[in-house]
């Protein structure tokens, strides 16, 4: 261990530079984020363990970046799983954070967000949990995204599911709905579009399925388009905004109570004491009803629907506003 310089390793991990700050504004360092993330690990691996993981790094001085394909100075013990990345178009390897010490590798190299697939690697072909994100229309509306978990909730009740809700440590909130094996993604989509269309139906004051964020009226947007292989931030993880907060989970009664950054690396470990609240609050997997399932296909794709009524305006803006 050299001291001076904050230097030390665990699990044969050398760990550097651990007294420099964070990233500018984080109120955080480095040390701040390995001590973290080793004292959540029981219950952070997890929910990353044997998903295609990226991460969100931040070099010294640097701004933020997605990594997705491992580097090349990746140590031979992180596993690894080659996978189709539909948004470059190409095969990625990309990490699976399944122990302690690829944890701490990664926190070595100032990652600070963890963005598991909705899927695992032995079921590319079936994503394990809805998710409903819900994105208020500014940073001070926490409020807004509360209720309309609240109709979210109520959505998933009139149809016999239940789910578990976490901060999203940045402005919204996360609803997760566990699913067993038997949807294919086609149908695990459709029925994420019928929670989300339900939830704009009981409250459409506040929510609203908008994919145009010019279209949402200062609403709550409830996106429903985290399906197949989409990424959402894992619960307990810190994220890269001042304070340093984490996505933390919440019980619904909790709710009204709570804001984002009342859960940050430096107060999230000592709230937890001994509990797992996302393991807690999580419902067993449920059976997604075919009449939910039917009534989603009829509900359009929200970036489709976008794209093409984008492409009709075009139009008209060409033809003197007949399309």
């Amino acid at each position: 261990m050299n001291s001076s310089s904050g230097d030390e390793s665990r699990e044969g991990v050398p760990l550097t530079n651990l007294d420099q700050a964070l990233f500018d504004g984080a109120d955080a360092t480095k040390r701040d984020l390995v001590e973290y993330l080793d004292g959540v690990r029981d219950r952070i691996i997890p929910v990353l363990e044997d998903r295609p993981l990226s991460v969100i790094r931040v070099h010294r001085g640097q701004e933020a970046f997605m990594q997705k394909n491992v580097p090349k100075y990746t140590p031979p013990w992180v596993r690894t799983v080659r996978w189709w990345a539909e948004s470059s178009k190409r095969e990625v390897s990309y990490a699976l954070c399944n122990d302690r010490r690829t944890l701490l590798w990664f926190a070595n190299q100032r990652a600070i967000e963890y963005h598991p697939a909705l899927v695992r690697v032995d079921r590319p072909d079936r994503i394990t949990h809805l998710v409903l994100d819900l994105d208020p229309p500014e940073a001070d509306a926490f409020a807004m995204a509360v209720r309309a978990a609240h109709a979210v909730r109520q959505a998933l009740a009139d149809v016999g599911l239940t789910g578990a809700v976490k901060t999203s440590g940045a402005k919204g909130l996360h609803v997760f709905v566990p699913i067993d094996n038997d949807a294919p993604l086609e149908d695990s989509a459709a029925a994420t579009r019928a929670i989300a269309a339900r939830a704009e139906r009981l409250d459409p004051d506040i929510a609203t399925t908008a994919f145009v964020k010019a279209e949402r009226g200062g609403k709550v947007f409830v996106d429903s388009t985290r399906v197949g292989g989409a990424t959402v931030i894992a619960a307990y993880s810190p994220r890269v905004r001042p304070g340093v907060p984490v996505s933390f989970p919440v019980a619904w009664d909790d709710l009204d109570d709570i804001v984002p950054a009342d859960f940050t690396v430096h107060n999230a470990l000592r709230q937890l004491g001994d509990r797992d609240p996302w393991l807690e609050h999580m419902p067993d997997p449920q059976r997604l009803p075919p009449d939910l399932i039917k009534e989603g296909h009829a509900v359009p794709v929200a970036r489709v629907q976008a794209m093409h009524e984008g492409k009709r305006r075009a139009r008209a803006a060409r033809h003197g506003g007949t399309a």
